[in-house]
């Protein structure tokens, strides 16, 4: 048994942000799947948005978000995020996240703009700024003496009190495995924060790495914790499509800067779609490619930007050039394979603007949850802002919380169970449900889609929760427990909308009702 005063599972920018405003004050323990900097907010290519010129005003950004989300954003949770921007951006400026400069702008930083913005209000660190800002986190988070980092470790279940007899105890800490010990540790803590990133790797393809398979959503759930607009995963356009990068992004400011998408033959599509061409939406545009995939039964598109001028291309998406040089290709001089990917899970945990859940001394910040701040479609560069406010929010709440109570927490039990001795059945499953999940709950859904992935996810449970029971934890177990958890949540949300709306396309309801509704779900 291990005692901490905070237990964050995950190391992204939200986990990152709660623990370094704490830890002078608290005894505080990090849980991370692999090492510390493998989560989403690495690989982030953006930027954070925030309002930072004086051309520039609140108000526009809030609406901009608005109109983004599809009617589904809260309006509140919305205006509060965007209001605390600023500070946040001042704060990772103190801690020296090195932002790309401009002498000429009155910050001192270059801004730039991305796709559903009115204004230049994206602060960036050229092509790869969540790599500059963990960077510049990680190592402030690896010297501070009250951090405890458990590297290689992933969270199994919560410990509620519910499941002790004392459900108003809320959340008492969590099993945690041990990958590298091969066994199971406890955890209590005064309170708890699920920081785990999203669910991505329930698709076939993704921009997200292999840590994201939806752990904390699902845990939140089985805990009791209510989730709210699973439906609505954001599909990134233009993904890297090549075997040895799977999750490669290529970022939408390519698109921007000229680039044209293309089929084999070399002609454009996207006149044909929508009158922006390039520029489209992101939606709109991973529609559009999906349907010409079909159409021809391809593998992927192109992406072209080699009509302009080498060195523009160099200065404008050095990571972009390098990462594909590396495999082969040199976007100056050709285009780039792309296929839509799962990118953005819009949903989450329901909670409010301090990050607390409907579990008592649970906290839920980052993708894992679910503010109202991105509606039914996320507005770019708003994910890595909202991280950082609500990390920031979640632990001021703590700071002056009352504490969970020190309940006797029982040990993991493996008495009743044996070594696994078949597990392909496990890769088997994992294979099998980002498959369907990608051709029934991808870009484009019906309802005969929906209904034949629902029957697909209920013998995925019975199978996988019969292997939970007889067979000791290994960490595929746990993350296809959790990926089907997060699937089932997705597709069901999915059923309930009978509409189209942001980010959900149904052929069976291509119209938008007139009132935007969220789609809340029960926790276990």
């Amino acid at each position: 048994m291990q005692e901490y005063d905070v237990l964050i599972l995950g190391s992204g920018l939200a986990g990152m942000t709660l623990a370094l405003q704490l830890a002078d004050t608290h005894k505080i323990a990090m849980v991370t799947k692999r090492s510390l900097t493998d989560g989403a907010s690495q690989w982030a290519q953006g930027g954070i948005a925030a309002v930072l010129d004086e051309t520039d005003s609140i108000d526009e950004h809030v609406d901009d978000t608005l109109v983004a989300g599809a009617g589904l954003c809260d309006e509140a949770a919305t205006r509060f995020i965007l209001e605390h921007a600023r500070s946040a951006i001042e704060w990772l400026i103190e801690l020296g996240v090195p932002f790309t400069p401009d002498a000429a702008h009155e910050t001192g930083f270059h801004l730039t703009r991305e796709g559903g913005h009115s204004h230049r209000r994206i602060i960036h660190a050229a092509d790869a700024t969540g790599a500059a800002v963990i960077a510049t986190l990680a190592d402030k988070v690896r010297q501070h003496p009250n951090i405890t980092l458990l590297e290689q470790h992933i969270g199994l279940d919560l410990i509620t009190g519910k499941k002790l007899g004392r459900e108003a105890a809320g959340c008492l800490g969590a099993y945690v495995f041990d990958k590298q010990a091969d066994r199971v540790v406890t955890l209590q803590a005064k309170h708890t924060v699920l920081a785990t990133g999203g669910a991505g790797k329930v698709y076939l393809y993704t921009t997200n790495p292999d840590t994201a398979t939806g752990d904390g959503i699902a845990m939140g759930w089985r805990a009791g914790c209510r989730v709210a607009n699973m439906e609505f995963i954001q599909f990134h356009p233009t993904c890297l499509y090549h075997p040895h990068a799977m999750s490669f992004l290529i970022s939408e400011a390519v698109r921007g800067e000229g680039g044209l998408l293309k089929l084999p033959d070399g002609s454009r599509f996207m006149p044909a779609h929508d009158e922006r061409h390039e520029l489209a939406p992101r939606d709109i545009t991973a529609r559009a490619i999906d349907f010409e995939m079909k159409k021809y039964g391809l593998d992927c598109v192109y992406l072209d930007i080699s009509h302009q001028p080498p060195e523009f291309v160099k200065e404008h998406f050095p990571t972009i050039y390098q990462r594909c040089l590396e495999l082969g290709i040199d976007i100056t001089k050709q285009p780039i394979p792309v296929v839509p990917a799962a990118h953005y899970t819009c949903g989450g945990l329901v909670t409010d603007l301090a990050g607390r859940t409907d579990v008592a001394h649970l906290y839920a910040i980052g993708e894992t949850a679910c503010t109202g701040l991105h509606g039914a479609n996320r507005l770019a560069s708003n994910s890595l802002l909202e991280a950082l406010v609500l990390g920031r929010e979640a632990a001021e709440h703590i700071a002056a919380a009352e504490p969970a109570p020190q309940l006797a927490v029982p040990a993991w039990d493996e008495s009743q169970v044996s070594d696994a001795d078949e597990e392909v059945v496990i890769a088997h499953n994992w294979d099998e449900l980002r498959r369907f999940m990608w051709d029934y709950v991808g870009i484009v859904r019906t309802d005969k889609r929906l209904e034949r992935a629902a029957h697909r996810i209920a013998l995925l449970k019975r199978e996988i929760d019969e292997f939970y029971r007889h067979f000791r934890v290994s960490n595929d177990l746990i993350e296809l427990r959790n990926l089907v958890d997060t699937a089932d949540l997705i597709v069901r949300s999915a059923q309930v909308r009978h509409e189209s709306r942001g980010l959900h396309y149904s052929r069976d309801y291509p119209a938008t009702l007139p009132q935007a509704v969220p789609t809340i779900l029960p926790g276990r």
